[in-house]
């Protein structure tokens, strides 16, 4: 259960990064550790073999370049409400065939079972209905389609912990857990509570690097 401050910080939160915070969140993602990230969940991605793939609050883009080059068949796509990323990510993604649309999770633009995969990564946290975001998610991937949420959380489980230290160090460690304390992160409870919620009627999490992954089947 999300305590009051958590609840608070989820509505006066904005579901969507504006200018100028979106120059700011585009060079922070150029970083090392948003990189690797991005890799490992392409990788993720790219293992299931998708011919087509939606990756939702797409930010600056490059889960969607990583997928490119580990999909270069695949027909790709962006969504993000704001639009100031979605300027962003078109800048960052000039000639790579990816379609971009500025869109929320609640009212995606696509017909049903439109995408084989649907991907999302550091973006559930600012879902203003985060069950109705998953029913879309559901609506749009075809039958025996799969969705990946990722996501930090608000306590990595101790093994996980350690894996991160190691690999980032413990400053960069201990930023990410002061991060949880000023964004409204789940718990990886919470995020499986939230499918069963959902017209997925259930998911499973576990992690990728620092991301909590919660895995969804239609």
């Amino acid at each position: 259960m999300r305590t009051p401050w958590r609840r608070l910080l989820s509505r006066i939160e904005l579901e969507g990064i504006p200018w100028p915070g979106a120059c700011f969140y585009n060079a922070l993602s150029r970083s090392s550790p948003f990189q690797k990230h991005y890799a490992l969940v392409a990788d993720e991605v790219a293992v299931l073999r998708p011919a087509s793939v939606l990756d939702i609050g797409t930010g600056p883009g490059w889960l969607l370049l990583r997928l490119r080059e580990r999909l270069p068949g695949a027909s790709l796509h962006g969504a993000d409400i704001s639009r100031a990323m979605v300027d962003k990510a078109e800048k960052n993604l000039p000639g790579s065939g990816i379609v971009l649309k500025c869109a929320g999770s609640e009212a995606l633009p696509y017909p049903d079972a439109s995408f084989d995969v649907v991907v999302s990564t550091g973006s559930l946290h600012h879902w203003k209905n985060p069950v109705a975001g998953l029913n879309e998610i559901r609506r749009v991937l075809t039958p025996g389609g799969r969705a990946l949420v990722y996501d930090l959380v608000r306590k990595m489980p101790e093994d996980v912990a350690r894996r991160v230290r190691a690999e980032y160090g413990r400053f960069r460690a201990t930023l990410m857990w002061l991060h949880s304390f000023e964004e409204p992160f789940y718990s990886a409870a919470e995020m499986e509570t939230l499918a069963a919620q959902s017209d997925f009627a259930g998911g499973e999490t576990g992690f990728t690097g620092a991301l909590c992954r919660l895995r969804l089947d239609r």
